[in-house]
């Protein structure tokens, strides 16, 4: 599993809305602090606006804000809303199952594996809210 540019650079987005407290925040002010570009950003915040993690705010004092407190949002799913599922092999979800090519999972010998990999990729994931990273410095290399 690995988490692309747009996991990483959604996640330092949202973070860097949580620090401010529920003001909005312009999407250039982001992108300035966090060393995104600006037209990636935009469509990184437009995903998260329609998964329901951020509100768009039009006018003068408009911009971006989170919809939820941060302490309810967990980066396992920020991270989901914006690289789909955190399977570590595909045959894991229940949409390609069986994918491995060996006719079927059951008598897989590593899928326990997979499986437990799984497990605690979640558990992190879900083990860290906004709220708790809004308050560590957040660097802007990738």
């Amino acid at each position: 599993m690995k988490i692309s540019t747009r996991g990483r650079y959604g996640l330092r987005a949202v973070i860097d809305l949580a620090s401010h407290d529920g003001e909005c925040v312009s999407a250039g002010s982001i992108a300035s602090r966090q060393g995104i570009p600006e037209h990636y950003l935009e469509h990184l915040l437009a995903r998260m606006n329609k998964a329901g993690f951020v509100k768009s705010v039009r006018g003068l004092y408009g911009g971006y804000r989170l919809n939820r407190p941060a302490e309810q949002i967990t980066v396992g799913e920020v991270l989901r809303a914006l690289e789909g599922s955190m399977y570590p092999v595909e045959c894991l979800s229940d949409t390609d199952a069986g994918s491995c090519g060996s006719g079927g999972c059951a008598g897989c010998v590593t899928k326990p594996v997979w499986e437990k990999l799984y497990d605690s990729i979640n558990e992190v994931l879900e083990s860290y809210t906004l709220s708790d990273l809004a308050g560590e410095p957040v660097s802007n290399k990738t």
